[in-house]
């Protein structure tokens, strides 16, 4: 087994919300970052409909480039051509981020909790646990987000008529539907599970 073969066991962590939004999930090491992206986009329960990129520090960024970006180093390096074994090798701690939508600027905090070697019969990118509920596409980043759960609580609230109408009546910011999330990652990856299942 190479190395590119292991299951990394990733943490993500929503900076700066309450209630705390957290992803456990397991996705091979030979995964390209753009396909990470899709994978957080249905973990977390983003809906993909804005940019992203991946971050080691303040230097180093992946994402989608922008060829109208003049200054050199201004534009993230191609996401498409980097796999998460190559963005860990870059990573003292084994910690990046996950930047997604430039407006809002959801930042999320990605942790390798271990490596393992792949399970027979076992499909991946595989999701182990879930903690609360992803903010509203477009609500306004963690700030906006506060005040769109403060209103929602709050019938007298003058903002939760609005809130209401924008994305309807019921938001719990507690309720997670795992089965669902697992249901997309497996649309994702049909044939892994024959693939590692026969390995040796």
């Amino acid at each position: 087994m190479t190395g590119s073969d292991q299951i990394a066991r990733l943490r993500i962590i929503l900076d700066k919300v309450k209630p705390p939004v957290r992803r456990w999930v397991e996705v091979p090491l030979s995964t390209r970052l753009d396909r990470l992206h899709h994978i957080f986009q249905i973990v977390m329960g983003w809906e993909n409909y804005h940019l992203y990129e991946f971050r080691i520090g303040r230097e180093v960024a992946y994402g989608v480039p922008d060829p109208d970006w003049d200054l050199p180093g201004s534009s993230p390096r191609p996401a498409n051509k980097t796999m998460l074994a190559s963005l860990l090798a870059h990573t003292g701690n084994k910690t990046f981020k996950y930047v997604y939508d430039f407006g809002d600027d959801w930042l999320h905090t990605v942790k390798l909790e271990g490596l393992a070697a792949p399970e027979p019969q076992t499909t991946y990118p595989r999701l182990l646990a879930a903690k609360g509920r992803c903010p509203p596409e477009d609500v306004g980043g963690p700030w906006g987000y506060a005040q769109y759960l403060e209103a929602m609580a709050d019938p007298d609230h003058e903002l939760h008529a609005e809130m209401v109408e924008w994305r309807g009546p019921d938001f719990d910011p507690n309720a997670v539907d795992e089965a669902a999330i697992r249901k997309r990652l497996y649309r994702l990856a049909p044939r892994r599970k024959a693939k590692i299942g026969a390995r040796t």
